[in-house]
């Protein structure tokens, strides 16, 4: 185990993993009770874009076996939120105690992944340089439901300067299972955005005069879902702390 999960293991660790282990595949989690599992995975199979899954664990199994066959789901992620009925109740860094031999894991592509190769081709991301979270917002776009999960999408927003759009649009379009390319550009107000400053999720960060608002499908949406669903159970990262895997990002391109 490298030592970054190994701190967040530790409870060293605790902040949004944005810029943490650079390289490494970082993926969403929500663990749901086994009855509504498939539901989930027909939710997410029917939303790929928000809700790309990379691997689901046996019920009951905290043990991502493909992603990281060292970690440990109840404890390798900062922090989690806990909902029940659709109600954020608890906030922890470990759910060892709320672990159930009915929960199934689910690990979604985040599109914390392909932000070092963004970085890599001179596209900075402000919110890493600040040490920030990444901005998150609730939109007014419908998912397409199955069974008790129904609800809208979450986006992240990156600044991007106007002459390098295209090229953030061609590199993130070779990460589909991390979100792929963006769903919107430059008009927040047509995803159901009154106020681009106050992120439902994240940190708000600058937007410089030269440099558009870049919106991508984001694995948050889970958690809306869960809220607008009334969901019996469900627990998730808390946004922007991810769960860090063992591949590297150059082994999820095009997959």
């Amino acid at each position: 185990m490298f030592k970054e999960r190994l701190a967040i293991r530790r409870g060293a660790w605790t902040k949004p993993t944005c810029g943490l282990a650079p390289s490494y595949i970082q993926a969403n989690l929500v663990i749901v009770p086994y009855m509504n599992a498939y539901d989930f995975l027909l939710f997410c199979m029917r939303n790929p874009k928000s809700c790309p899954v990379i691997e689901v664990t046996d019920q009951g199994s905290y043990t991502p076996e493909v992603f990281a066959p060292d970690a440990d789901l109840r404890t390798d992620v900062p922090k989690y939120h806990i909902y029940r009925y659709g109600e954020w109740t608890d906030e922890k860094i470990d759910i060892k105690e709320e672990w159930r031999n009915d929960f199934v894991s689910f690990l979604i592509g985040c599109s914390l992944t392909f932000e070092n190769a963004l970085m890599s081709q001179g596209i900075p991301m402000r919110h890493i340089e600040n040490e920030q979270n990444v901005s998150m917002y609730q939109t007014n776009i419908p998912c397409k439901g199955a069974g008790k999960f129904h609800g809208n999408l979450v986006v992240s927003m990156r600044p991007i300067r106007v002459d390098r759009v295209a090229d953030a649009i061609r590199i993130t379009a070779n990460y589909p299972s991390m979100h792929g390319s963006p769903i919107q550009v430059g008009y927040p107000e047509r995803l159901g955005i009154k106020n681009i400053k106050s992120p439902d999720y994240g940190d708000p960060v600058e937007i410089k005069e030269d440099e558009i608002p870049v919106f991508w499908a984001c694995g948050v949406t889970p958690q809306f879902v869960a809220q607008q669903s009334k969901i019996e159970m469900m627990i998730t990262h808390a946004p922007g702390h991810m769960f860090i895997t063992n591949r590297l990002d150059s082994e999820i391109e095009d997959y």
